[in-house]
């Protein structure tokens, strides 16, 4: 299992709590990322979105790819996978900044492909926010030309949504033939574009069972391709670790308690206009990415015995939020993960 954490850029992962002690900035965002290099952590995810989805559309965030760049020069082990979502870039400009930022880390940026769903942010930042199948079939013809563009010397691309002419992108990226391409979906559309065109897959909080029949799932489709096995089974997990079963439960009371605020601004974008397996309720809303669907939650001895069991179920990657995101990082690092190890040498 290798452990990952999403970057805090948006002051925190809970809706309905006002300060969560993580400011929106840069200092705090490379102080996270620092630490948790130093704790083992191996990934970090910078999601992209312009207005701020947690803490509501006025409060601050930080822009993904600007905030990578910039990490990507004070760390030096993390790999740094970061959002891109094809409605608000120019794919050729893209494969060049990331092309960069891969050089920059030395191998170790990656992007985990969007095809957007907040309808809101689109309009206020002068997007083309169309119907969800157009969305990922612009995405489709984005990947095109990534890749296009990172593995021919001089690349041209006629398609629906771009038109590429003779482009020269050099230097080429440090990993070959590109940097690892990451994407989550829920949609037959959805699917079938990231079996044929991504390398790893990326979900929302599951349970080990709807964990386990996706990665399944997903394994046939690429399987029926005729395509490479997937590199990675990424989920997205909140975390609430304490000493007694007891003490994690009412941290969990606490953040579910659904009052008004600021943060539900994306609710209904969030469910009507993506195509989700699950049936999203508010009260799970409270959490950011279905955070709280894997109940990692409890003690430390029973946080590891479900992360073995999504590791039965074919998760290699778990993607963690906490709060506050600094301590609660560093809880997990000392006791989790030794307790995973210890428990999987005692099954093996």
């Amino acid at each position: 299992m290798k452990y990952g954490f999403w970057m805090p850029i948006f002051g925190g992962w809970l809706r309905n709590v006002e300060d969560e002690g993580m400011p929106s900035t840069f200092e705090y965002a490379k102080k996270v990322t620092q630490s948790a290099e130093q704790w083992g952590y191996d990934v970090t995810l910078i999601a992209e979105l312009y207005l701020n989805d947690i803490k509501g559309t006025s409060a601050d965030s930080l822009e993904a790819w600007t905030t990578a760049a910039a990490l990507a020069l004070v760390t030096e082990k993390i790999e740094i996978m970061t959002a891109v979502r094809p409605v608000f870039h120019n794919p050729a400009v893209t494969a060049k900044m990331a092309a960069n930022i891969d050089r920059i880390s030395n191998g170790r940026f990656t992007l985990n492909v969007v095809s957007g769903w907040w309808a809101g942010e689109a309009s206020q930042y002068g997007a083309d926010f169309t119907a969800h199948d157009e969305r990922y079939a612009r995405t489709e013809e984005f990947l095109d030309v990534l890749k296009g563009m990172w593995r021919e010397e001089t690349f041209s691309y006629k398609g629906k949504f771009y038109q590429i002419e003779n482009a020269k992108l050099a230097p080429k990226p440090v990993q070959q033939p590109h940097p690892k391409l990451y994407a989550g979906g829920e949609s037959e559309k959805g699917k079938d574009i990231i079996t044929s065109h991504c390398d790893a897959y990326v979900m929302h909080g599951h349970t080990v069972e709807e964990a386990k029949a996706k990665i399944d799932g997903m394994k046939a489709r690429r399987s029926e391709a005729d395509k490479p096995s997937f590199q990675s089974f990424g989920m997205a997990a909140y975390v609430i670790c304490r000493d007694t079963e007891a003490e994690a439960k009412a941290e969990l009371a606490r953040i579910t308690d659904v009052k008004e605020a600021a943060g539900y601004a994306g609710f209904e974008d969030f469910t009507s206009k993506s195509e989700l397996e699950q049936q999203i309720q508010l009260q799970d809303y409270s959490v950011s990415n279905r955070g709280l669907r894997p109940n990692l939650v409890g003690t430390p001895d029973q946080i590891a015995k479900r992360i073995l069991e999504f590791e039965a179920a074919g998760v290699d990657l778990l993607l963690l939020q906490s709060s506050p995101q600094l301590e609660e990082l560093e809880r997990f690092s000392k006791q989790v993960m030794p307790r995973v190890e210890a428990l999987r040498a005692v099954t093996n």
